[in-house]
């Protein structure tokens, strides 16, 4: 039973409560599941913890669930239960479980070759598609989001000549060394302590400050020495944490005024909209409409040409949120525009099979061919042989030109809407002190009356023992979270019925630890 992160009292369930509720859903998750526990225990013998990949077994369920088949927005799993997948593969499922575009893709294109490592018409194709989506006209391929943030900031280096890199406290961009740090007391950068095998000293070479901070920012910044600032344009793996108005547009000045590198981590994002957050919020990214709400002001429901961007917060919050979305004046216009110089796309892209992409303005890719140009022969540290293979990118080119369109994330942003709105109503019938926080297709339930400006007050928030309880009860109610947090990703082919079969879950756990 996971413990609480935290020894300050709260005003909804004590730890009791939570440890009696948790014990009761556990047992009844065991009863349910002899099929995934007799799997569990066969793979002791062959996997890490049991599991194909040890992250498998971060489930608060006593043993991880075994999946035989995935389709739309359901799982089957090992012991026949069908599940409404809200997880979706941690974003890698985001548009559903082998859409029909692609599984004819892999049909008509599974015998006409995987990988060559040689260049293809099919290419240019998706290059265009992607430039016509994102706005960037050059672009490169990797086999994963991680490969493409790492090569990325390896390019940043190389044609800045500058050795720092800066992220925010709490990001997360795969498995990249450079980016796996933290923000200590005091403002330094520190290491982070769940490392293993590190070796090297990060330090030295990676700066963090918290999002939304454009004092620390400007002054990480001003020693001129920082390459590229990386970051999502949402954090969402440390609870979802908004930028506040302006910071995006903020943080695009301050580093074209200091010559350093933008990019954006769309991975995520990618859920806020066909041309993901930079794309949906950019122009005008601080225009709100105000929504009154029976219990607070929302943070905002933008214009019709942006998708929704909400979360509950106090009055005067909100009055703060309002006034600053209609007072930039320190933004150059040039910069209202989020115009990354460098942006990462991976999970979905490929139809939830391996394969990212990462691209660039021209000034840039004219610049990294500089360095190539100049730099001894040899292995350049950038590249994999797997990379842009034939059938990836058909996939892709399927993706962009079939799956992700308007009509899709229209369904997306109306079922997290009314998850969120379900939510929202059964934490304020309890008066609960927590908070919903959603943007796109995107919703996520934080135990703390507002939502979170920064990872600190995310992290600040975090109920471990809580958090493992509602997602085993909704797991046991027949719904999947993603494991990491209550964060919810809803598909094109998620219904009004999955929707609200989830908050009639959530409530009927919140009822069920209210009696424990």
């Amino acid at each position: 039973m996971p413990t609480s992160s935290s020894d300050a009292p709260c005003a909804d369930f004590s730890s009791v409560q939570i440890a009696r509720f948790f014990a009761a859903e556990a047992q009844r998750f065991r009863a349910a599941h002899p099929r995934c526990a007799a799997l569990h225990a066969q793979a002791q013998r062959h996997f890490l913890f049991g599991v194909p990949m040890h992250w498998m077994a971060d489930t608060p369920a006593p043993f991880p669930l075994f999946v035989d088949a995935a389709q739309g927005a359901r799982l089957v799993d090992a012991d026949g239960h069908e599940i409404i997948d809200f997880c979706l593969g941690d974003t890698g499922a985001m548009f559903g479980h082998s859409p029909a575009p692609i599984a004819r893709t892999l049909a008509e294109f599974g015998a006409q070759g995987a990988t060559t490592m040689l260049p293809s018409a099919v290419a240019l194709e998706v290059a265009a598609l992607l430039e016509e989506r994102f706005g960037l006209p050059m672009w490169q391929f990797t086999a994963t989001a991680s490969d493409a943030n790492r090569f990325l900031l390896r390019w940043a280096r190389a044609i800045t000549g500058r050795p720092r890199i800066l992220v925010f406290h709490g990001c997360y961009h795969g498995t990249v060394d450079d980016c796996f740090v933290d923000l200590a007391e005091g403002g330094a950068t520190r290491m982070r302590a769940s490392l293993l095998g590190q070796v090297h000293d990060l330090t030295p070479t990676t700066r963090v400050v918290e999002f939304n901070d454009s004092a620390a920012l400007e002054a990480a910044l001003a020693p001129g020495d920082v390459a590229c600032v990386l970051t999502e344009p949402v954090l969402t793996n440390v609870g979802m944490v908004l930028p506040e108005p302006g910071f995006l547009q903020t943080l695009r000045t301050l580093t074209r005024r200091h010559g350093t590198l933008l990019a954006f981590d769309e991975t995520h994002t990618l859920s806020c909209g066909p041309g993901g957050y930079a794309r949906a919020f950019g122009l005008g990214a601080c225009r709100t409409l105000g929504v009154d709400s029976e219990n607070a002001p929302q943070r905002g429901q933008f214009l019709p040409d942006s998708p929704p961007h909400s979360g509950t917060m106090g009055q005067e919050d909100g009055k703060k949120w309002a006034a600053a979305a209609h007072s930039q004046p320190m933004i150059p216009k040039s910069d209202r525009l989020l115009e990354p110089d460098m942006l990462v796309l991976g999970k979905p892209i490929a139809g939830g099979t391996p394969g990212a992409a990462y691209g660039f303005s021209a000034e840039v890719g004219a610049r990294m061919q500089a360095a190539k140009a100049a730099a001894a022969p040899g292995h350049s540290g950038i590249g994999t042989t797997l990379s842009a293979g034939l059938l990836t990118l058909r996939l892709m080119r399927t993706m962009l030109a079939e799956v992700m369109d308007e009509p899709a994330y229209a369904r997306m942003f109306a079922t997290a809407t009314r998850v969120a709105e379900g939510l929202q109503a059964q934490i304020a019938a309890r008066a609960l002190p927590w908070s919903v926080t959603r943007i796109g297709a995107r919703c996520e339930v934080q135990f703390r009356p507002t939502p979170p400006c920064n990872a600190s007050e995310a992290r600040a928030a975090f109920r471990d023992d809580l958090e493992a309880a509602l997602q085993l009860a909704l797991l046991n109610r027949g719904v999947l979270l993603t494991p990491f947090h209550n964060m919810v990703l809803a598909c094109p082919a998620h219904t009004a019925q999955d929707a609200d079969t989830l908050v009639a879950a959530f409530a009927d756990a919140l009822d069920g630890l209210a009696g424990a």
